[in-house]
């Protein structure tokens, strides 16, 4: 069983706002951040995006980052930003800062191809993050596609848990490039209109962006500095299927395995989880895959689950943190974010939540734990379970 690994601080940005109070506002009230590209230099607009609304001088002078960097690492620093000052930290100073990234400095190198930009590689990204900080005493950077982030906390939890560090900083950021977006234009698994993850209709997953971090530590570094518990990282898994270099296996053999060690890591039961987070792309492929996985995990007696890729876009690296952060206000709000733009069933995938046998209910809904997916490319798969504090 996992010791107890506490969250102090948490932040994020995304489509639908900067900061948790905008983020809780827009998923109570459903409102999705997708829309037509504004700020990404590109000439493929045919497909609506997840951009968080404001320019890189805008997030620049928010954060007060100095001039240059790439979007990876101001979206990074605003999130970054407010997980410190909610655990009561000035900087760095003593906390190893784990990020996770695949896109990088793209959108630099892209203004400036073909000369080459030094600050393009993952790596660069989260040494700015952390020299905008005053610099950290470990840095290292995760790049598994879209469990990037998910499994930054992973690796910072395991550094906690070896006694390597007390305190840790764990979390992701992806800006949106034009060879992101082309990218999986190729694959051609991009929609042309809003996603909607498990419906009979979906047709491809939406790009997003965004950030967030996590401070994760120990109960006795927690007690040590006075910092209160916003929730507890109770378990964690990963698993690789290595089905296919894109696409998921039918009975989504990886997932499968990644929830059943979180549960296992917990010493928690499939009927202890109140709320899923899924990886919920809204592509063909995933979404089967994924709910075959649930259904494999939870039987007849399915939680109510949701992919809030319908509000952000799907934020490729940054995802796993971004969702953590949704899933610790789930908890401390009491609330289980909508399954926006679900319309008809799919027998060979779950029915989300609300769904016509799940209606949403009001009032605060106690809950206790809840999972959260994160799924990368080659079936890196990764499933953290978030616990009420």
């Amino acid at each position: 069983m996992l010791p107890v690994l506490h969250i102090t601080g948490a932040g994020v940005v995304s489509a639908i706002g900067c900061g948790q109070e905008e983020t809780l506002d827009a998923l109570r009230k459903g409102l999705a951040g997708i829309a037509p590209v504004q700020y990404l230099q590109t000439d493929e607009r045919r497909f609506p995006v997840g951009e968080v609304k404001a320019s890189n001088k805008e997030l620049a002078a928010r954060c007060g980052a100095a001039e240059g960097l790439s979007r990876t690492s101001l979206l990074g620093i605003v999130a970054l930003q407010e997980a410190l000052q909610q655990a009561g930290l000035k900087d760095l100073t003593g906390v190893p800062l784990i990020g996770g990234t695949t896109v990088g400095g793209m959108d630099l190198t892209e203004r400036i191809f073909p000369a080459y930009s030094r600050l393009h590689d993952c790596g660069a990204s989260t040494d700015a993050i952390a020299d905008h900080f005053g610099g950290a005493p470990f840095t290292t950077t995760l790049s598994t596609a879209c469990s990037s982030a998910a499994n930054a906390i992973i690796f910072g939890a395991n550094l906690i848990r070896s006694g390597r560090a007390d305190i840790v900083a764990v979390g992701g950021s992806e800006c949106l490039s034009d060879f992101h977006l082309h990218g999986f234009g190729s694959l051609m698994i991009l929609d042309e209109a809003p996603c909607r993850p498990f419906d009979a209709t979906r047709a491809g997953l939406n790009l997003g962006e965004g950030a967030a971090f996590l401070i994760l530590e120990s109960e006795t570094s927690m007690k040590h500095r006075g910092a209160r518990s916003l929730g507890i990282l109770s378990g964690f898994g990963n698993a690789c299927d290595a089905f296919h270099q894109t696409a998921s296996s039918e009975n989504g053999e990886g997932a499968f395995l990644a929830m059943q060690k979180a549960l296992a890591m917990a010493a928690l039961h499939p009927q202890d989880i109140g709320y899923v987070n899924a990886h919920g792309t809204g592509t063909p492929n995933n979404d089967a895959s994924e709910s075959a996985a649930l259904r494999r995990v939870f039987g007849d007696s399915l939680p109510p689950i949701s992919s809030t890729k319908a509000f952000t876009g799907h934020t490729t690296s940054a995802s796993g943190s971004i969702e953590a952060v949704f899933c610790l206000l789930a908890l401390r709000e009491g609330f289980i974010p909508p399954q926006l733009n679900w319309k008809e069933a799919d027998p060979a995938c779950i029915t989300p939540y609300p769904g016509a046998s799940c209606p949403a209910p009001t009032g605060h809904l106690p809950l206790k734990h809840i999972l959260c997916n994160a799924f990368g490319f080659g079936g890196n798969d990764s499933s953290i379970l978030l616990s009420h504090a």
